[in-house]
C-alpha cells in the first residue's frame, strides 16, 4: 500500500496534527495505567483497520511491559481469561465507543465502566477512544501503512 497523501506535507493539516499530538499528551498524567491505554488504542486500531496505529500501540504496550500473550490476544478478548473484569470492561467500551452507528455505549458496558474507573480514569478513556478513532480515520484514508514504528519515536513532536 502506498501513501496517498502525507498529511506534514500540508501546512493547515501538519498544525491540526501537532495540536492533536499536544492534546493526547493530557492522557499520559491520568492514572489510567500507560498499559490499558495503550491495549485501548489497539483495540481501536484493530477494529478499524489501522496499521499504523497498530503497529505504534502493541509496540508501545510492549515497551510498558505488556505481554505477547495478551497482545495476541486483544482482538479475541471476550474468548480468554488472561484480561481483569476491569480491562474487560474498558475493552467492551472501546469497541461500543467506537462502533456508535451499531448502537452507542449500552447503560449495561456504562455502568461496568463506572464500576471499574474513578470520574478521571472513565473521562480519560472516553477521550483516549475519541482521539485514537480520529487518528485511525486519518491514517487509513491517507494509507499510512504500519511496520516501521519504533517505541517512543514521536516523543519529541511537542511544542
Amino acid at each position: 500500500m502506498e501513501l496517498r497523501f502525507n498529511l506534514f506535507e500540508s501546512p493547515t493539516a501538519a498544525k491540526v496534527l501537532k495540536r492533536f499530538y499536544n492534546t493526547s499528551l493530557a492522557l499520559d498524567q491520568s492514572t489510567l495505567p500507560k498499559t490499558l491505554r495503550e491495549l485501548v488504542e489497539l483495540r481501536v486500531g484493530q477494529i478499524n483497520g489501522c496499521g499504523f496505529c497498530v503497529d505504534i500501540h502493541t509496540k508501545e504496550a510492549a515497551a510498558a511491559g505488556e505481554t505477547a500473550l495478551r497482545l495476541n490476544l486483544v482482538a479475541a478478548w471476550r474468548h480468554t481469561t488472561v484480561f481483569t473484569e476491569a480491562e474487560r470492561a474498558a475493552l467492551a467500551f472501546t469497541e461500543e465507543g467506537t462502533r456508535l452507528g451499531d448502537h452507542g455505549v449500552s447503560d449495561e458496558t456504562w455502568a461496568g465502566l463506572r464500576k471499574h474507573y474513578d470520574d478521571d480514569q472513565v473521562g480519560t478513556l472516553v477521550c483516549l477512544v475519541a482521539l485514537i478513532n480520529a487518528a485511525t480515520r486519518m491514517n487509513v484514508i491517507v494509507h499510512n501503512a504500519g511496520g516501521s514504528y519504533e517505541p517512543g519515536m514521536f516523543a519529541n513532536q511537542s511544542n
